[in-house]
């Protein structure tokens, strides 16, 4: 591999990782992960959001615009209700993690090969 095709390689899974850092950034709202998972269950419109959130219909088409904005949603209209669905097939598996049981704390150190001075005292395979 030459050097430039090989930064050409980096750079592609860089662009490719930063649109998912910005995607997690998005969603690291508790409003927004509401509204991601009211929509998980269906189409909703903005009156239905506003009452579910308990916020003002400002605040949550500032959300949703945002959301919408990011590819993540979408919305069609129906009469005068704009009626807002899930448009990225990967936030239902986004909200499952957030919403999963993790324990309270890591494993104990006795799990663990390195000790407190950072030194493996068993064997290395290379």
């Amino acid at each position: 591999m030459t050097l430039n095709f090989t930064y050409m390689l980096i750079s592609a899974y860089m662009n490719n990782l930063g649109s998912r850092i910005e995607i997690l950034k998005l969603i690291a709202h508790p409003a927004r992960i509401a509204i991601l998972d009211e929509l998980a269950k269906g189409v909703k419109c903005v009156s239905d959001l506003e009452e579910f959130l308990e916020l003002s219909q400002s605040n949550v088409s500032q959300h949703l615009s945002a959301l919408k904005h990011s590819g993540l949603i979408d919305y069609f209209i129906d009469g005068r209700l704009r009626c807002y669905f899930l448009k990225n097939p990967l936030v239902p598996d986004i909200l499952a993690i957030l919403k999963k049981d993790y324990p309270s704390q890591l494993p104990g150190p006795e799990c663990c090969p390195v000790t407190k001075k950072g030194k493996y005292h068993g064997e290395r395979k290379r």
